[in-house]
């Protein structure tokens, strides 16, 4: 299936789905937008809550320029144009949880302007092809507060804690297609966030979630009228809003009813949508310039600052990986997806390319596929990730040393790995303490392979009569005797001398 060709199938016919996303996600800063309140999660309601961001009078805003560093340096890791002369404009509405009656956003002159993302194929998913999302632009405001319903019978509670944390909106165009697609545009840029350590992704926190806008048409038509579902704070959900919204507006449309432009909420208990309020139009926010703020204006030192604290990026990084290291382009895709694991291999390929002396490049094989089969395997049988790993980086690269040296085979080196996680201990003093080492004796390997031919005189016939397959059974006999501890390499040389 091309990365086109989603299509929900409806009474009337085939129906294409046209998404948008706008992706609020809380800049990484020890303070808010526009004071010096905190910013981390998890306080007590109303602990973190300046004069400014409880609107008491005659409070002024002051510009946090750690936001706008951040904001800026998102904007470059996508490619984005930055307009060095942005301003503030206030968006004015009243709610329990907006203090201030209106909140300071960008409309008219955003920070970060036109960039994209490139979203890669996922034959499982459905996406042939990697494509490009537009991103329309990225805008600095600050959130509004949190109201809580469920603290009393009667009252709602209210908590400023969120009021004034800066965010980044980042809009896309209405470039994806399929569910599949908006996912994995979530996880790219969630990635490419962490990765510049603009926000810490969290959806489950709040600190990055998506406002989903869907409409429906049939192929080649124009645009329906879309609907936007708020505040969906995982990548599942925001694929689960697309797929029951665009086949709500479907049954609508073909019942011979009209889609209302209006604000809808996603409930994951019963994956379902529900209205929330018609939508209100820019000018029903009687938006204008922020009369507190002056203008902002960046220099060219800032943005050369900005563009040199950028680390190596997701793509960059994956294409290293496989024209510098060899790695394959699975293997690649995978130490790259997520910045911990990314700095989590490279920690391991330097120390393993140290214990062994060799070049990054020679042992990068051996490490990746070390660290995604065995280490991924033996910490999701414990229902752990790479973050609660009691197995550092050095301690991966001493065992596969041991591996690389021939002290101890493959097959040992996975139980070793296990009894590191269960104890902590590293892999050295484990195959001491437990005899594993790997036995190069040629003499006491002969006299087991002499041992085993003995006792299977007739299969020894059959291989001489032609039957060579037999000699995988001959080497399973051998390291089944000396408990796997004999070196397959000699195992190999001796009986194929014995043999003949």
């Amino acid at each position: 299936m091309t990365m086109s060709t989603y299509r929900i199938q409806g009474a009337t016919g085939e129906w294409e789905v046209v998404i948008g996303l706008e992706v609020h996600a809380q800049v990484t800063s020890q303070s808010k937008l526009f004071s010096g309140a905190a910013t981390a999660f998890g306080a007590e309601p109303n602990a973190q809550v300046s004069l400014v961001d409880a609107a008491m009078p005659g409070m002024l805003p002051v510009l946090n320029k750690e936001c706008i560093r951040q904001a800026v340096r998102t904007g470059m890791a996508i490619d984005a144009q930055i307009n060095k002369w942005s301003r503030f404009d206030r968006k004015n509405y009243f709610y329990a949880d907006l203090p201030q009656g209106y909140q300071i956003s960008q409309l008219y002159h955003p920070l970060v302007g036109e960039g994209s993302l490139m979203i890669d194929a996922d034959e499982k998913a459905g996406i042939s092809e990697p494509k490009t999302i537009g991103i329309e632009r990225i805008h600095v405001e600050q959130d509004a507060g949190k109201l809580m319903h469920d603290q009393h019978p009667t009252m709602s509670y209210i908590d400023l804690n969120r009021s004034g944390v800066a965010l980044m909106e980042i809009v896309s165009r209405p470039d994806m297609r399929s569910p599949a697609e908006a996912g994995a545009y979530v996880r790219k840029l969630r990635a490419i966030l962490r990765y510049v350590g603009s926000c810490d992704g969290n959806m489950e926190e709040g600190s990055m979630r998506a406002d989903v806008n869907v409409s429906v048409r049939k192929p080649g038509e124009e645009f329906g009228t879309r609907t936007e579902t708020k505040n969906v704070n995982s990548v599942r959900f925001v694929m689960a809003t697309i797929e029951f919204e665009a086949n709500r507006q479907i049954d609508v449309l073909e019942s011979g009813g009209t889609i209302v432009q209006e604000t809808r909420l996603f409930d994951p208990s019963t994956g379902t949508t529900r209205s929330m309020r018609s939508k209100e139009d820019a000018h029903d926010y009687r938006y204008f310039p922020d009369p507190d703020l002056l203008p902002l204006v960046l220099d060219d030192a800032f943005l050369e600052d900005c563009r040199n604290s950028l680390p190596e990026l997701p793509d960059a990084k994956r294409a290293r990986y496989e024209n510098e290291l060899g790695l394959s382009a699975y293997n690649a895709s995978v130490l790259t997806a997520e910045v911990e694991t990314a700095r989590w291999f490279e920690l391991l390929l330097g120390e393993t390319a140290t214990a062994q002396g060799k070049q990054p490049a020679e042992v990068a094989k051996q490490a990746a596929n070390w660290l995604i089969s065995e280490l991924f395997g033996a910490l999701n049988k414990l229902g752990k990730n790479l973050e609660d790993s009691s197995v550092s980086p050095s301690a991966g690269a001493e065992l596969l040393a041991l591996v690389g040296k021939g002290t101890i085979s493959g097959s040992i080196a996975k139980q070793v790995l296990e009894k590191m996680l269960e104890t902590g201990d590293s892999a050295g003093v484990i195959v001491e303490r437990e005899g594993l080492k790997q036995e190069s004796d040629t003499g006491a390997i002969e006299a087991t392979v002499d041992k085993v031919l003995t006792d299977n005189a007739d299969k020894v016939e059959q291989y001489r009569g032609g039957k060579e397959a037999l000699f995988g059974f001959f080497v399973g006999q051998t390291m089944k005797a000396m408990q796997g501890k004999a070196n397959p390499q000699v195992v190999n040389e001796i009986l194929k001398t014995k043999l003949g």
